[in-house]
């Protein structure tokens, strides 16, 4: 059986920069889903590409998100209540 993919061209960059070939990856991937009932995860979007660089990016959320005056303790006992 023969089947036609549309593969945007992002996805297909990504997998030949894992130096890949596409259409092995998608036969993989094709294999992978008929013989395991796991959901496999695969990042082939921009990433933070160190620890050191995902702790930046953390602390900087971090700043941006306050809970102004609520205390853990009282959004714990709320999502018990929900």
């Amino acid at each position: 059986m023969q089947i036609t993919a549309h593969i945007p061209d992002s996805i297909a960059a990504a997998v030949q920069s894992r130096g890949l070939l596409l259409e092995s990856y998608v036969q993989d991937l094709i294999t992978s889903s008929t013989t395991q009932p796991q959901t496999r995860l695969v990042r082939l979007g921009p990433g933070p590409h160190s620890a050191e660089e995902a702790g930046r990016q953390i602390r900087a959320q971090r700043k941006r998100n306050r809970l102004d005056g609520l205390k853990i303790k009282e959004l714990i006992e709320e999502g018990r209540r929900a």
